[in-house]
């Protein structure tokens, strides 16, 4: 029997990113200090803290942008601290950065046929994939429209479909709600929180944090390089210090009701499979 290629293995199994004990100094001065976290697939994290205090360099250890002095990034077991950004998208690991990584000269159609053109799959196949890309993210109407005339909720849509193209396990999003207008930030909530039920695990970190945390299932909050507080997003805004030293005294945290109601569907779905596992 031939052995199974890696991808091949990963493809395969439910996947978890960990870090363990990440450090990160600069000038002499420590901005991540033995940081752990981890994400699972079918799941939203969030990765929180005030300015300076190392979320954005934690992440970039993560994605493979910087390396850390200390401590490794797992996929599973598979230890992917030294592998470069390509190496970890090949596993699953897809990237959306804050600034616009649309191809501004090309239709929405054609953003999102140029990374399925990478793929193995055929002429038919490519098409299908991207009219359903089209539908899923509401884009039809823009289709024909270059990246640069695009408004920030059509550009990140477009963005995280063409992140889809490859069927990542993964995908980490920096800052997607950056540069994007209050009507749009819902639109992409909804968008983030339907991944999760693709199987796809997110690894999210903004400033603007009611909106992150109303769509995460858990967070991380890093002050001065260090993990403060880990827990569900009720759990960090019920959170005293939490929020004397971050959230704000009058914090509250605003789930909205198509999430909670997307969250029992799923809750359903898993308890009929489950009883209907159990009478076969």
């Amino acid at each position: 029997m031939r052995p199974l290629h890696l991808l091949q293995i990963i493809s395969a199994l439910q996947l978890t990113i960990q870090t363990n004990n990440l450090v990160k100094t600069y000038s002499g001065r420590t901005v991540v200090d033995h940081v752990s976290v981890h994400v699972t697939q079918g799941e939203i994290v969030g990765l929180l803290g005030p300015n300076g205090a190392g979320k954005t360099t934690n992440f970039y250890m993560v994605v493979g942008l910087i390396r850390p002095d200390e401590g490794e990034v797992f996929l599973n077991d598979i230890n992917i601290t030294k592998l470069p950004m390509y190496k970890r998208a090949q596993m699953g690991i897809g990237y959306l950065p804050q600034e616009a990584s649309v191809f501004r000269k090309l239709s929405v159609q054609d953003n999102i046929m140029a990374v399925l053109e990478m793929t193995k799959l055929t002429k038919a196949e490519r098409q299908h994939k991207m009219e359903q890309l089209l539908e899923e993210f509401n884009l039809g109407h823009v289709r024909h429209n270059n990246g640069d005339s695009l408004s920030g909720g059509e550009r990140r849509r477009t963005e995280i479909a063409r992140a889809l193209a490859v069927d990542p396990k993964f995908i980490l999003l920096d800052e997607p709600f950056a540069g994007v207008d209050p009507i749009a930030v819902e639109d992409i909530q909804t968008v983030v929180a339907r991944l999760k039920y693709r199987n796809i695990g997110i690894l999210i970190t903004d400033h603007n944090v009611n909106e992150t945390l109303s769509i995460c299932d858990r967070a991380y909050l890093l002050i001065e390089g260090k993990i403060f507080r880990h827990g569900t997003a009720p759990e960090l805004a019920d959170d005293e210090q939490v929020r004397r030293l971050y959230l704000g005294t009058n914090f509250e945290l605003r789930r909205k009701d198509w999430i909670i109601e997307m969250e029992r569907d799923q809750a359903q779905k898993k308890q009929e499979a489950t009883t209907n596992d159990a009478s076969d």
